[in-house]
């Protein structure tokens, strides 16, 4: 079968691509606004964009209500140049879930999730206390993709659980990190070299 995406429509294609395109890390991105309202919410268009500057890049996009022309996240990022990416692991989903729900732009996800804003280093953005890693991200660029739009953010300050940090390695049992599969998650099923033996 061969599909053409000009023709399966714009619903269909990102249905194809969130379904093929698996497991995909998520991107808990937190921010503030420049009324101080502390924002958080999931997207799993994530990925590292480069190792030296390490920089990771998070695509956010359009709305699907008539809310706000723009998320939340995407203006506060564009008004502060800063934000956070907390990693979400399996005793925070629920809590992940939550933030994700359509809050009013006045509310503040933290509290909404029942988590604590915890200060960061170099960013006025504070990260997500309970995460096991967050890492400090200084606006490098946002470029318009489509309908979407990716940013970038320059990695300033990572934090990690001192217990999932050995030797430069992070233990990713311990981590535990909760992925994207289409409308649904998973979670690390188990761990093995290549090649098999």
């Amino acid at each position: 079968m061969i599909l053409d995406p000009e023709k399966l429509g714009v619903r269909d294609t990102y249905k194809f691509l969130i379904g093929s395109v698996v497991p995909r890390p998520i991107a808990w991105v937190s921010t503030v606004s420049s009324d101080g309202i502390h924002n958080l919410a999931p997207f799993s268009f994530y990925t590292v964009a480069s190792r030296n500057p390490p920089t990771l890049c998070v695509s956010i996009g359009p709305r699907t209500d008539d809310a706000a022309p723009q998320k939340d996240t995407l203006k506060n990022i564009r008004d502060t140049s800063e934000f956070a990416i907390n990693v979400v692991s399996m005793p925070l989903a629920n809590s992940m879930h939550e933030s994700s729900l359509g809050h009013a732009p006045d509310a503040d996800e933290f509290a909404a999730a029942n988590l604590t804003p915890a200060e960061c280093e170099v960013v006025k953005a504070p990260r997500v206390e309970e995460a096991f890693i967050s890492t400090e991200c200084a606006l490098d660029q946002i470029l318009t993709v489509g309908s979407d739009h990716l940013v970038l953010g320059r990695a300033v300050r990572f934090h990690i659980r001192d217990d999932l940090y050995n030797d430069g390695r992070v233990n990713l049992e311990a981590l535990d990190p909760l992925g994207r599969l289409a409308g649904n998650y998973t979670k690390l099923g188990g761990i093995f070299e290549l090649p098999m033996k």
